[in-house]
């Protein structure tokens, strides 16, 4: 028998409080536009290259923030990347380790990670 799951993610939901401040943080640090419509006054769909990310209001409580990354946004600089962040005003919470990732906070307190590919 075939198995019919997929090796694939096909996006990841992040509880956020206030699904416009949410938007326009992500799409902020991420350099898109906030020009797509949040769907059913609770969910805003980032778009991106891979697996998607799904902004959810309805999800969330401070009991359900991400306290460990569960996925990491590629970068190919890492030293830039934080600096980028740095100078964005963005919560580090650790500095770049082993020359590869960092973590940080979006404004609900979930633990992100950057991570060099």
């Amino acid at each position: 028998m075939r198995n019919p799951i997929l090796k694939q993610i096909g996006t990841v939901f992040i509880p956020v409080s206030n699904i416009e401040k949410a938007r326009d943080w992500y799409c902020d640090i991420l350099g898109l536009n906030t020009d797509r419509e949040i769907q059913f006054g609770h969910l805003y769909v980032i778009p991106m290259e891979g697996t998607g990310i799904v902004l959810d209001s309805r999800i969330y409580s401070e009991e359900r923030v991400f306290r460990t990354p569960a996925f990491h946004f590629n970068t190919e600089n890492i030293d830039e990347a934080f600096r980028f962040m740095s100078n964005k005003g963005v919560n580090l919470i650790t500095d770049i380790e082993n020359n590869h990732y960092f973590n940080f906070k979006d404004p609900d307190g979930n633990i992100l990670m950057i991570c060099r590919c």
